[in-house]
Parts: C-alpha cells; structure tokens; sequence
C-alpha cells in the first residue's frame, strides 16, 4: 500500500475499530449479540469516509443513510435483532465535519436535518421526545461547530495569502526602487565619464595642454570611482548587507554639484544649511537626491548649457526644488526611464514632478508635501 492509499484509510480503519470496539461492548452490556447486517452496515459507514476527499457530499449522504437505516432497526426490532444502541453514529459525526471542511456545506446541513427528522419520527412512534430532542440539538451543535472551525480555517488562510501578498508587494517595490537607483547612479556616472572624455579628446586633438588634460583624466577617475562606489552600495541592498535605502541624502548634494561643474558647464547651488525638517525623512530625502541627479545628468546629455541652478527651499510644510539650464530645451524629446522612475518615486511620495521648456532651457519641479497637511 503506498502512502497516499495509507493516508486515505488510516480514518476509516480508526474509526472502524472504536465503532466496533464500543459495538461489541455495548451488545455485551444488553445482552445481546451484532448480527452480521449490523456489522456491514457499521463496516461500510466507516469505509465510506474513505471518499472523503473525492466526493465529501456523496459520503455524508451516504453515511446519512445507512446510519439512519441502522437506526430504524435498532428502534424498531430492539436489540434481539442485533442491531444494539452504541457508538454507530460516530462515522456520521465525523462525516458531517469533514463534509463542511471540504466545502460540502448544503450536502451536511441536508444530511443532518434528514437525520433529525427521522430521530424525531422514531421518538414520536417509540414515546421518547426527550431522547430525540437531546439527538436533534447534538446534530445542531456539531454543525455549527465544525462551521465555525471552517469559517476559523478560511480566515487564517486569507490572513496568510494577504501576508503573503504584502511580502510579494515589499519585494516588488525594493526591486523597483533598486532599479531606479541602479539607473541614477549609472546614467548620472556615465553621462560625467563622457563629458570629461569629451574634454580630454579636445584637448588632446586642439590644445594638448597637460595640465588640462590630467584634470580631465582625474575627473574621469573620480567620477567612475563615485560610480563604483555606489553600484556597490545598491548591490550590497541586493545581497541584503546594506539598508534599503542607499545613500543619496541632502547632505551630499554640495558633492553631486561639484562633481558635475567643469570648464563646459557651471552649476550654481542654492539650499539651506541645515535642509531638515521633522517629516523629511531618509525617503523624501532619497527622493529630492535622486531629482537633483536626473537633473544635472539631463543637463550634461542633452541640454547643452553652459550654467545651470539648482534651488531647494524646505520648511515645516513642504519642500520644493528647481533644476535650470540655459540650454536647448526640450524640444520633441520624450522622457525616458529616468523621469519616468522619477516621477514613480516622487508620487509614491506622494509628490509632484513638472518638467517644462522656459525660455531658454529648461526646469525640473519637484514637490514634496507633508502628508498632514492638504495639497495647496
């Protein structure tokens, strides 16, 4: 027998043995002895709960039955006939709960009513409606027991599918963010490789001036060194060493600033000392970051500026921010991944993002607002 078989019948073979067991005891307590119909019938109605995963209506239907027909005789012919009072509704019990655990609810309600009723036909015919109403409310209360245990499973399943939803939803969210950011740090990073390689071809075809060009080179080295600095960072979130949220705090910006300023392009910084307030915290802060850096990085691919500005303002309400330049504007450009993860990020900020063409250039707005208050 394999293991799926042994798993079927370990209940009708339990159940089998206590019915008959507490049968044979309870024939020896009345004198009396189970006649072989007596002990089919017990026979089967265990061995129906055999069918218990396959069709739980049909077995507690079925169960229903022959318990009924059992007891018809016992009430009827007494125990001389073999058919002795004893534990002969046990597979009905058990039957009635696995049929609502398996979903067969109207199937065990049928099944149960049915039963009362010809407990109280019996009870009329035999002068015992004490006895039958002690049966009736017995089914009632298995019923409603085994609903409230199904109703109990259901409910920590769904608390489970929702908790396993909210972690898939964590996930996906982390993936995203790190996305983002991997795309920041890479887009911003090799747009300042390239314009510094730009210099340095410059100068080495036109002016080969040394000093020049070893300034240019040492940029380059700096920015791809800042680079790899924060691909390692956003990598070690990936292998969960880091904090989920990488770098990128208000603090750094004077050295974002400062890594973008060269010979071709001047970026003019304003923003408080001390740009905190007691609802920005490490996410809006993240945010406002990855802005300046989508900023300056469109500034440096497309723009072509020579000045550009950068403006933060942050109070107890909001923060704004501003990324100008003097350059072409936008034109028919269309926005890529990184303003669209911008605006991604900023909105689940619960933020707003605008970017327009001015006159020259063109402007990036951010705004951030504290959540307790409403949006002007």
């Amino acid at each position: 027998m394999s293991t799926r078989q042994r798993a079927v019948w370990w209940l009708p073979l339990l159940i089998l043995s206590i019915v008959l067991t507490g049968s044979f005891f309870a024939a020896r307590r009345q004198d009396a002895e189970l006649s072989l119909p007596a002990v089919l019938i017990l026979l089967a109605s265990a061995g129906l709960l055999a069918a218990r995963r396959r069709a739980p209506g049909y077995m507690v239907a079925a169960i229903g039955v022959l318990t009924g027909a059992y007891l018809v005789a016992a009430s009827s012919a007494g125990p001389d006939s073999g058919f002795v009072y004893g534990p002969f509704a046990l597979p009905l019990i058990i039957a009635l709960v696995l049929a609502i655990h398996a979903g067969a609810r109207w199937w065990a309600w049928g099944t149960g009513a049915g039963c009362a009723l010809l407990v109280g036909i019996m009870a009329g015919l035999h002068g015992a409606p004490v006895g039958a109403w002690f049966a009736v409310i017995w089914i009632l209360l298995i019923l409603l027991a085994a609903e409230l245990a199904r109703s109990a499973r259901m409910r920590r399943r769904q608390s489970a599918a929702a908790a396993i939803a909210r972690v898939e939803h964590q996930r996906d969210e982390q993936r995203l963010m790190l996305a983002r950011d991997i795309h920041d740090v890479v887009a911003h990073s090799l747009s300042m490789i390239h314009v510094q390689a730009s210099v340095a071809l410059h100068l080495a075809g036109k002016d080969p001036d040394p000093q020049r060009m070893a300034q240019a080179l040492r940029e380059i080295k700096a920015g791809s060194s800042q680079a790899l600095a924060e691909v390692r960072q956003v990598l070690a979130v990936l292998r969960q060493d880091a904090p989920l949220a990488p770098g990128g705090r208000l603090r750094q910006l004077p050295e974002l600033v400062e890594s973008v300023r060269g010979e071709w392009l001047e970026v003019q910084l304003e923003m408080p000392t001390e740009p905190r307030a007691d609802w920005l915290d490490e996410r809006a802060e993240h945010a406002l970051y990855r802005a300046v850096q989508e900023g300056l990085t469109n500034v440096l691919r497309h723009a072509k500026a020579g000045h550009a500005r950068v403006q933060l303002s942050v109070d107890e309400h909001r923060a704004l921010l501003e990324v100008r330049d003097d350059g072409i504007g936008l034109g028919d450009s269309v926005p890529g991944n990184g303003l669209r993860g911008l605006g991604e990020r900023v909105r689940a900020l619960g933020g707003e993002v605008e970017l327009t063409s001015t006159d020259p250039g063109t402007l990036l707005h951010v705004r951030l607002t504290r959540k307790e208050l409403p949006d002007e």
